[in-house]
């Protein structure tokens, strides 16, 4: 029979702590796009360079980035570096992890997006005097970004909830770690755990509503 008491006080009492977690959580996801995009870039330059050493690096890291799970890519940055002798706190492994795997995602669907993108527009900058690499920092690159938005957005709220994952290898700074820290002293899982996803579900809107006044701002045309 179903007898549990719930006791939301000891659960609101607690919120302050929760929320700190949060900011945490955000750090690491806003860390980890930033990175993920600028290495995402980097890695679309690799595979469209005609190296095959360039592009075959960048090939096996998007390969492994979007086929294998992000829990294994977070272990391998805690427990597999460590194995080298390169041992990171949890919150390190947590970022790399996550940049890991936003940085494979992102070049791939970067990819894409160039094809969208007509060659001859390359070939239009380079007549009015652009070298290469001006020519795709002024003029394919913006584009890029601009039909690749809903893509880092959804990368944004996916980061974002993949920060849970560093409990696995003892991050507790982060909003599921706080939460899970918590709950062991409290035994108030339920409670806990549904102002957790509560404050995830806010997260994930806030960053949804910023990203639609982004593009209404930036991309109206």
């Amino acid at each position: 029979m179903f007898n549990y008491r719930f006791q939301w006080r000891q659960a609101w009492a607690r919120l302050p702590e929760m929320l700190d977690g949060a900011i945490i959580t955000m750090q690491v996801a806003v860390l980890s796009m930033v990175i993920g995009i600028l290495l995402a870039i980097a890695l679309t330059v690799f595979r469209r360079s005609g190296s095959r050493v360039l592009s075959g690096i960048a090939t096996t890291w998007v390969e492994i980035a979007r086929n294998t799970p992000a829990l294994f890519q977070i272990y391998m940055a805690h427990f597999g570096l460590a194995g080298l002798g390169l041992h990171l706190s949890p919150y390190a492994s947590l970022l790399l992890g996550i940049t890991f795997n936003n940085a494979g995602y992102l070049a791939e669907n970067f990819r894409g997006a160039l094809k969208a993108i007509p060659d001859t527009q390359t070939r239009a900058g380079r007549s009015l005097g652009l070298s290469d690499i001006q020519a795709f920092r002024h003029i394919v690159l913006p584009q890029m970004i601009r039909i690749s938005f809903p893509t880092i957005t959804n990368q944004m709220v996916w980061a974002v909830l993949m920060t849970s994952l560093g409990v696995t290898v003892g991050m507790n700074l982060d909003l599921y770690g706080v939460t899970q820290d918590l709950n062991a002293l409290t035994f108030r899982t339920f409670e806990l755990f549904a102002m957790a996803a509560v404050i995830f579900y806010v997260i994930v809107k806030i960053i949804q509503a910023g990203a639609w006044l982004i593009s209404r701002r930036l991309f109206r045309y």
